[in-house]
């Protein structure tokens, strides 16, 4: 059976622009996924990225095209500007990690869940209340969010030396289980094609 990790943060936009289709693709094939949040300013000062207020202002603008191009592509609601971006992704990842390994949930609807929180509902996902809600709608008990905390920060920390190992340096990024590496959501036909054997 294949295999994809799947490194993430849980406010890119980009990640959110991904909708569901790995999951789709993961199905179709009938592969594995195994969700990674990253702390992705943590990864790029490792490994050459740029943190967004840092970057010159004709890529920030660039960037603001793209989403929009994207977004209205995959018939995604989007915020270019969301009120609550940036925040710490960081209780979000928590919880992801809590809800992997408790189970019983639809994981990819919790991840996109808290990703559309962010870029079309413009919430918070650093908030308890915003991540409770998550969890619930994705079908796991909200007291997620408060369990596992101490096992979620070693994971996320873990995370970040294993993305930086494996040669990830943004998101969202997918990883095979024979090492084939595909950055960004507009990458995963080409995962998909990979999956069937075509790339």
């Amino acid at each position: 059976m294949a295999h994809i990790d799947y490194y993430f943060t849980a406010v890119s936009p980009f990640c959110y622009l991904a909708g569901l289709r790995l999951e789709e693709i993961a199905a179709r094939h009938g592969a594995t996924i195994t969700y990674k949040p990253v702390d992705m300013i943590a990864l790029f000062a490792r490994t050459g990225g740029v943190a967004l207020p840092d970057r010159p202002d004709c890529r920030k603008a660039y960037r603001l095209q793209e989403i929009r191009r994207q977004a209205a592509k995959r018939g995604l609601p989007i915020v270019l500007k969301p009120k609550h971006f940036p925040t710490n992704p960081a209780p979000a990842a928590y919880a992801i990690i809590a809800a992997q390994a408790a189970g019983g949930g639809d994981l990819g609807g919790l991840v996109h869940g808290v990703l559309r929180a962010c870029w079309a509902e413009e919430r918070d996902v650093a908030e308890d209340a915003v991540i409770r809600e998550c969890l619930s709608a994705a079908g796991f008990d909200s007291a997620l969010a408060d369990k596992g905390l101490l096992a979620g920060a070693e994971t996320y920390a873990a995370n970040l030396e294993e993305a930086t190992a494996r040669g990830v340096f943004g998101a969202p990024f997918y990883i095979t289980d024979g090492d084939e590496r595909f950055w960004g959501q507009d990458r995963l036909e080409d995962l998909d094609l990979h999956l069937a054997g075509r790339l």
